[in-house]
């Protein structure tokens, strides 16, 4: 947009940045920031800051955290014999917020993805097989997403395991609840088949 000023673009373009966030969105943004009041907006300008210097990974699990082991590692409550395999720390949160695995977790930080350069020793991949080999996990989750990157990432994570003796399970895939089929790709409408259960 020609009309605005060097430094909005570059708030506009800082902002696309962000995942999810396109050039009209960004726009969307930048000229609510600009409208607010400093104070407002330094406001969030410092719990942006502090954030990014006090919060820090889980030295077991990957999840985010203040202090050196998260809260869920904290635990001792939680089942430490289950252990669910997730990409992102944002996974490891719907799950909590679902409130019904009370196993622990593993946070990978990521996907494999040879096209972006993503491959194994830029996961959290080692510290999983450290974990595993410890013996106290009788059965490994894999909940990655269920897309091209997330499943590449679980038959790798199938086949690096399957020497440690545990049990290696795939979170089910379908079609969501309150959806139609009509909705549905064939992809999806496929591994609904496939993952069907008893009644």
């Amino acid at each position: 947009m020609k009309y605005l000023s060097r430094k909005h673009e570059k708030l506009v373009e800082s902002l696309r940045k962000l995942p999810g966030i396109g050039r009209k969105t960004a726009l969307r943004l930048a000229f609510y920031l600009l409208k607010e009041s400093k104070d407002e907006v330094f406001e969030l300008a410092q719990a942006i800051r502090e954030a990014k210097e006090g919060v820090k990974f889980c030295s077991i699990c990957g999840n985010i955290t203040e202090e050196d082991i998260c809260e869920v590692c904290n635990d001792s409550s939680r089942d430490r014999t289950t252990l669910c395999v997730v990409e992102e720390p944002m996974d490891l949160y719907s799950l909590e917020k679902a409130d019904f695995y009370k196993g622990v977790y593993h946070v990978l930080g990521g996907a494999l993805s040879p096209l972006d350069g993503i491959g194994p020793e830029h996961l959290r991949i080692d510290k999983l097989i450290e974990r595993v080999k410890k013996g106290e996990i009788q059965e490994v989750i894999v909940a990655t997403n269920p897309d091209t990157e997330g499943e590449a990432t679980a038959l790798y994570i199938s086949k690096i395991l399957k020497p440690c003796n545990v049990r290696i399970t795939r979170i089910a895939t379908g079609i969501p609840m309150g959806s139609n089929i009509d909705y549905a790709d064939g992809i999806t409408l496929s591994k609904s088949f496939k993952s069907r259960g008893e009644m």
